[in-house]
């Protein structure tokens, strides 16, 4: 996956909504999603093209804002139609007011968990213990790279407790499971020593959140 706001990457087939005078789709994206947006274009059929932001953005939310901006102007300067596939992801709204100013759409949802897991299944989670630490298949791959390297806990492992102390449990949101992931998650969890729950969501309700924005009832 491309940590590029530039780089692209398309599919082959055609769109839910494809006739020759429709402009081409330009998905802006969260870097943690590209993947199975891509997997999910694949194979409803959908000719578009992905637009990847970095997924470290999570890190630093204020700046998403801003690199979709630049990552639609480019969109729209080739001729695309541009779709922004992010949640709120911590922008607390300024990524709506960026769509509402682009007469745009984007993903439902906080977070991408809601994506996976439903908003209020991911609340009732919370709701019965806040001290929830959530991961996807992304989050469980990149691990080092997306956590414990930007904590500085790589440098630190002292530091710990000081950014975890207050979790009670691990909840693995499961898209797409494989041995590899599976152990990665058993060693994330004992890294916390704190159990690992997991629960299969697959990738349907981003599919379907993504059939939306793609093509909106009129």
């Amino acid at each position: 996956m491309s940590n590029s706001a530039t780089a692209k990457t398309s599919t082959t087939a055609s769109s839910p909504n494809s006739t020759s005078n429709q402009p081409p789709i330009e998905i802006v994206a969260c870097g943690a999603l590209a993947a199975h947006i891509r997997e999910i274009a694949a194979r409803r059929g959908w000719n578009l093209t992905v637009r990847p932001l970095p997924a470290a953005l999570h890190n630093r939310p204020q700046r998403i804002t801003g690199d979709a901006k630049r990552a639609i102007a480019a969109a729209q300067e080739s001729g695309a139609r541009a779709v922004i596939a992010y949640a709120d992801c911590g922008t607390y709204g300024a990524i709506d007011k960026l769509a509402a100013e682009k007469g745009l759409h984007r993903l439902p949802g906080l977070h991408c968990y809601d994506l996976y897991a439903g908003e209020q299944e991911i609340e009732q989670l919370f709701a019965e213990e806040p001290g929830t630490y959530l991961l996807t298949d992304y989050l469980i791959r990149s691990f080092d790279k997306t956590v414990i390297k930007p904590l500085g806990l790589d440098r630190h492992p002292d530091l710990w407790s000081d950014y975890f102390a207050h979790y009670r449990r691990l909840v693995w949101l499961v898209q797409q499971p494989t041995p590899e992931l599976e152990e990665a998650a058993t060693r994330i969890a004992s890294q916390f020593n704190l159990p690992l729950i997991r629960i299969d969501t697959g990738t349907t309700g981003l599919e379907a959140a993504l059939a939306r924005v793609i093509d909106p009832p009129s």
